[in-house]
């Protein structure tokens, strides 16, 4: 059988807290006290201090923490041309609300790209050959379909074939951007494939006029055509998430976990590997049955079961049980598996109830479990 192609054995989805000097900044930019330029300097300045603590810790997979980012997916797709942001001011006043998008002309890969400089800025703080432990992440092409038909213009697009086309060529465009740069670690953010597990909001998409059985095979066709064909060295991985908001979620899942959707997740959909939040027996299913029938054998899987909602530490014995227990459920045991949080530490510019260091103790924690099952991990 082939083998898993590698992501790191101990690994993490990407957020991290972002530091008083980067909320203090953006706040003054978004008051007009500070440029972009001078916001950007802050930013620069604390993603190299992030990524020296990164190193120190011995982590390998190395990320900017998101810390240009107000909110994982709104601050990539708004820079897409023809995509505009759009506030409700009370809402966003009171903290109700994020902004939401919409597609009010033809969309198109912004020239220079989205993610491009900010790969470069990192691969800088890093000595020469290890740009491939550098990992850019973006919001799933699924989420620019969230605000569904109505917040597509229908004078552009009046076909959604062609408005789908187009967005599969932006994504394709910043991926090889990204590729011709150095990057050969992406991984897509996805909350509406996790949502499709949580059966209110399955029935919420029914009453809205969706055919819920189909609607993972639409999903995972178009994350497909954004990256498939590509270099044998670009690894490509999705986050599934049920929402990561101040420590809440959204969708709530059910004891089957991912069955509904694991055919299409993890049979259909062609990334190399799936961050997969297990944190919670309600929410993601009582066991890993759900692995079984459907994950080939060169797909890795990244269990989440460390929690980055609470700062309570789970108990490193019983992570090691669930590891091996979920070794049983995958064609190639253990070699399939690595260990993480079970979403970013701040997938907004709100954190999570957990402080500075206790994001980095809980991926000590991983480091530990993953050395007990795997050995030293460098």
């Amino acid at each position: 059988m082939p083998a898993p192609r590698r992501v790191f054995r101990v690994d993490h989805v990407g957020s991290f807290i972002r530091p008083d000097a980067v909320l203090k900044a953006r706040a003054a930019h978004f008051a007009g006290e500070l440029d972009a330029a001078g916001l950007r300097a802050v930013e620069d300045e604390e993603i190299a201090k992030h990524v020296r603590r990164l190193v120190s810790e011995g982590v390998q997979c190395i990320t900017d923490g998101e810390f240009r980012r107000q909110y994982f997916h709104l601050d990539f797709l708004k820079h897409i041309d023809g995509v505009v942001e759009q506030f409700n001011t009370l809402e966003q006043k009171e903290g109700h609300k994020p902004p939401t998008l919409a597609v009010t002309a033809k969309i198109a890969w912004p020239q220079g790209g989205i993610e491009v400089r900010n790969f470069e800025f990192l691969q800088s703080l890093l000595p020469a050959g290890e740009s491939h432990r550098i990992k850019i992440t973006m919001p799933s092409p699924t989420m620019l379909l969230r605000g569904g038909r109505e917040a597509v213009s229908t004078e552009a697009y009046p076909d959604l074939a062609d408005f789908y086309d187009d967005l599969v060529a932006v994504y394709r465009a910043e991926i090889d951007a990204l590729y011709q740069a150095g990057c050969r670690y992406i991984q897509f953010d996805d909350t509406n494939l996790a949502y499709l597990t949580d059966p209110t909001m399955r029935q919420q998409q029914r009453d809205a006029g969706e055919d819920v059985d189909t609607l993972p095979a639409r999903y995972v066709a178009l994350i497909n055509r954004c990256i498939s064909p590509r270099p044998d060295d670009l690894t490509t991985a999705t986050h599934v998430c049920k929402g990561n908001y101040k420590s809440t979620y959204f969708a709530l899942g059910s004891s089957e976990g991912y069955a509904p959707i694991a055919k299409e997740l993890f049979g259909d959909c062609d990334v190399d590997a799936f961050f997969l939040e297990w944190e919670d027996e309600r929410r993601s299913g009582a066991d890993f049955s759900a692995l079984k029938p459907h994950l080939p054998a060169h797909k890795m899987v990244v269990l989440g079961l460390v929690s980055t909602k609470v700062a309570t530490m789970e108990d490193k014995a019983t992570l090691v049980a669930k590891m091996r227990a979920a070794a049983e459920m995958v064609p190639a045991g253990l070699e399939q598996l690595g260990i993480s949080g079970q979403c970013g530490f701040s997938s907004t510019v709100h954190p999570n109830a957990i402080d500075h260091e206790q994001q980095f103790a809980k991926l000590r924690l991983c480091r530990e479990v993953a050395e007990e099952l795997y050995g030293p991990q460098s």
